[in-house]
């Protein structure tokens, strides 16, 4: 056991779900061991019975499961107004083409979004997100994607910042300017992307605002010509890409992604296996939307078992937006991932974390209990992992903690 120093903490008396492949137990989990944190970052796993003549600061977790803090990485949480009216209506035998050609659908969305100011934005996403964080997230994807124009994305990211500087949890901040048309381009998509490619995506860049940009690449947003101009300008930049592909039809979309080496394909509803092969190829991460595919009342499930032959990493995230899922839940999304597209618990619990880390880049720092890893890690009310998806509501969570600090 390595030295230990008086400012060190130590969690005792835990059973470890530690989500490391290497230990090969399920879980990765471990017993009769303590988890040592200093200044902010997993020092070691050890035994129980190194520490009996240790002075310092401890915690007596009583025999409860600790799991490595939740990631979501897929979330539009930045919007303004709702869609919860559109929703009615279309229960009510509405078309979303009716809808739209009331000023409806995403740009009612974009509407609100600009119209609001950053302050409003910002009282509305800190709301949104207490609710991740008292489910045990510690890290989450924010995308922009509902300006649709330099000052109304700027304004998003400049959110999505201020969120960031709380220090409550890690945010990993997405460049969506390419998820629809808008209005004032309806008849010129290219045109659209031009300015994304020439100027909103290199200007906010420079600012330091995102972390990586995404695309919706699908018949209802953007070709794959399109979507190519926009990675070959990011990639001119150095930044790294991901995309909501395969979502509603087959376009090659996660061919395209990883081409690019993209972090994520997300979606993936209609992935074949050319799409498979190639992410497996690549190291992309797959990542599994089942919120959208439950309020879309959607069929076609993603091809789990061809991305589990393939051996490309799953992760589930809860896609949360005004119009195809309104659902601030990971445990939610967890238990749809296992309920609706066949996922094992085990699986669902990789997705929000160790594969999750890795859909934002982050694998060697995030989504495991292992030494050298940030100490972002949650305590349980509870004996197994399981316990945390199959009850969706009930929510078990005794302690968050996020860089080594109770939050």
């Amino acid at each position: 056991m390595r030295q230990l120093l008086p400012d060190d903490v130590i969690w005792r008396n835990v059973r470890l779900a530690t989500m490391d492949p290497e230990r090969n137990t399920p879980y990765g989990m471990v017993e009769g061991h303590a988890l040592v944190v200093r200044q902010g970052n997993i020092l070691d796993i050890v035994p129980e019975s190194s520490l009996d003549a240790v002075q310092g600061k401890t915690f007596d977790m009583q025999g409860r499961l600790v799991t490595p803090g939740l990631v979501d990485c897929h979330t539009h949480l930045i919007f303004g107004g709702n869609r919860a009216a559109e929703w009615e209506q279309r229960l009510n035998g509405v078309s979303y083409q009716q809808i739209s050609a009331q000023g409806g659908g995403i740009n009612s969305t974009v509407a609100a979004t600009r119209k609001a100011s950053a302050d409003d934005l910002l009282a509305i996403a800190r709301a949104r997100l207490a609710r991740l964080i008292k489910e045990g997230v510690t890290l989450l994807e924010i995308k922009s994607g509902y300006g649709l124009d330099l000052p109304t994305e700027e304004k998003m990211l400049q959110v999505i910042a201020a969120l960031a500087s709380e220090n409550t949890v890690e945010i990993s901040p997405t460049l969506l300017a390419a998820h629809a048309t808008p209005a004032e381009y309806r008849d010129n998509p290219d045109g659209y992307i031009t300015q994304v490619c020439e100027s909103m995506l290199p200007l906010l860049w420079e600012k330091g605002l995102f972390e990586t940009v995404d695309l919706f690449c699908e018949s209802v947003g953007f070709n794959l010509a399109q979507s190519e101009r926009v990675f070959q300008a990011a990639q001119a930049l150095g930044i790294p890409v991901k995309g909501h592909v395969e979502q509603l039809s087959l376009l090659g979309g996660a061919q395209l992604v990883s081409r690019y080496h993209g972090l994520s394909a997300d979606h993936i509803e209609y992935l074949d296996e050319a799409g498979v092969a190639a992410m497996r190829q690549s190291g992309t991460v797959g990542v599994l939307l089942p919120g959208a595919f439950y309020f879309l009342k959607e069929t076609q499930r993603p091809p789990v078992e061809l991305l589990r032959r393939y051996q490309v990493p799953m992760a589930v995230a809860t896609d949360f937006n005004p119009g195809t899922s309104p659902f601030i839940s990971l445990h939610l999304a967890m238990n749809m991932a296992c309920v609706q597209f066949g996922l094992t618990p085990e699986e669902a619990w990789a997705g929000v974390t160790r594969h999750a880390a890795r859909a934002l880049g982050r694998q060697a720092t995030h989504g495991q209990l292992k030494a050298g890893y940030v100490a972002d890690f949650v305590v349980w009310d509870a004996a197994l992992p399981v316990e945390i998806l199959y009850e969706p509501g009930r929510n078990p969570l005794y302690q968050r903690v996020f860089r080594g600090q109770l939050k």
